[in-house]
């Protein structure tokens, strides 16, 4: 006679099983957003919209992130390595740190709750009312004219803040270190440029272009599957949020792993 299964052992199977449900809808979801590429022409407006929704409009939170970030990656690196590290060296750690790891990952975090979260409402907002439906039923395909735009915008405009947080977050990291330090800014960008590679700055925009990806597509894919009224949008906005912060750090060191693991 066959025993029925634990309680634990069930669970964990109803888990796994739900995971890969889970993973191969958000595949095929991807897939189907991906395939409407062809159509970006057509609805170059609403590209054009998200394109300053998510990159525009984020700039002042980004300028506000990427100055102290500055500041205390500058405070920082003196402390740490005080002793082993002329100080008029440290802008070639302050500049190599940010481009490959602060700039991108940070704004990509803040990004999260600003930009994930406001697309996964939106959508679960009009997923739980019927608006989605609606289009539906006007013959307008919700992949075309609501997702694809908005991954696309994201993945574009996620690398030119990147760019606009790195060159925030090294000026207010020197200007720091002039007033604390005394470093003249031709020492400090001098030193700099004579150790920069340009695989530094390559590096953290690829990284910017997979986090855009990954936070727009994560918060159409939650907002979209959304259901159970208010309720319904808050847990999608929250799924959002959490989920794509730890996609975010596990790419982080993934696309690290492929672009520096061979040094």
């Amino acid at each position: 006679m066959k025993r029925n299964l634990p309680f634990s052992v069930l669970l964990k199977q109803n888990m796994s099983s739900n995971l890969f449900a889970g993973i191969g809808e958000y595949t095929i979801f991807v897939g189907k957003c991906l395939g409407k590429i062809p159509s970006l022409f057509k609805r170059y407006q609403e590209f054009l919209i998200q394109f300053k929704r998510i990159g525009f409009d984020s700039l002042f939170l980004i300028l506000l992130t990427a100055a102290f970030t500055g500041l205390v990656t500058a405070l920082q690196a003196v402390y740490q390595s005080k002793g082993y590290v002329p100080v008029n060296l440290l802008s070639v750690l302050i500049g190599k740190s940010t481009m490959i790891e602060l700039a991108p990952v940070l704004t990509a975090l803040v990004l999260t709750g600003k930009v994930g979260a406001s697309i996964a409402a939106e959508i679960g907002t009009m997923r739980v009312s019927e608006q989605i439906d609606a289009l539906e039923s006007m013959n307008i395909d919700p992949y075309e004219f609501l997702y694809m735009p908005r991954i696309l915008a994201g993945v574009l405009a996620f690398p030119l803040v990147t760019v606009f947080a790195n060159a925030v977050g090294i000026i207010c990291a020197w200007y720091f270190s002039w007033l604390r330090y005394g470093i003249h800014y031709y020492t400090f960008f001098n030193n700099m440029r004579s150790y920069f590679i340009p695989s530094d700055l390559w590096g953290g925009l690829a990284k910017s272009f997979v986090f855009g990806f990954i936070i727009t597509s994560f918060a159409c894919y939650h907002g979209d599957r959304c259901f159970g009224g208010a309720e319904g949008v808050g847990k999608a906005t929250t799924s959002t949020v959490v989920y794509s912060s730890v996609a975010i750090l596990v790419m982080d060191f993934i696309v690290a792993w492929f672009l520096f693991g061979g040094y």
